[in-house]
């Protein structure tokens, strides 16, 4: 007897989750177990943060495009738009801000400075320093993608209200903390070639 495709991929759903249950734990923390033995739900939350990466991603480099720069670019744009006050904003605040190296802040300024968007100026409170500020194509550029922005940000995050949003800022903030540590655990393992 001949099933459909429909029941076939829900019987293959089942057999999956109850073969899940003989895995190992893959987080030991008591809070993120559900009744301290399963770490399905961390699991479940594991695909969806990066489902959400990938299309934060996506829709980050859609942006860019729509300007001629990359994703990552646009995202410096933007940091840039949003720091840069009456007087610029240095390389070091963009990098904290975005979570990046500072020469990899350093790498992607010049060649937005070469394209005329970004425009580096003295440091008036450091002689070695400069600051970034947007040019005026830049600045005409960054603005006229509002409307697309607001469209798609209105989309992905519509479905959370005020109190979904402040938890999900607040954990975010939190997870971003946690990452940072997990990087410097994995790093110098990184390094060191396995025997």
């Amino acid at each position: 007897m001949k099933t459909s495709s429909g029941s076939s991929l829900k019987a293959k759903a089942r057999k999956s989750t109850s073969a899940n249950h003989s895995l190992p734990l893959t987080i030991s923390l008591p809070a993120l177990l559900n009744n301290k033995e399963s770490d399905q739900q961390f699991r479940r939350l594991i695909q969806e943060l990066l489902t959400l990466a990938r299309r934060l991603e996506t829709a980050r480099d859609y942006f860019g495009r729509r300007i001629n720069v990359t994703g990552p670019q646009y995202n410096l744009l933007m940091t840039v738009a949003q720091l840069e006050g009456a007087t610029g904003v240095s390389i070091g605040v963009v990098a904290q801000a975005m979570h990046v190296s500072s020469s990899f802040v350093t790498a992607e300024t010049g060649k937005l400075s070469d394209a005329g968007l970004l425009r580096k100026v003295p440091n008036p409170s450091d002689g070695r320093g400069v600051l970034l500020k947007l040019t005026p194509p830049g600045r005409t550029k960054i603005h006229g993608l509002f409307g697309e922005i607001r469209a798609v940000n209105d989309l992905f995050f519509g479905p959370l209200n005020a109190r979904s949003f402040a938890a999900l800022c607040e954990g975010a903030e939190a997870l971003v903390r946690g990452s940072r540590e997990a990087m410097q655990y994995i790093a110098p393992r990184e390094e060191t070639p396995e025997n």
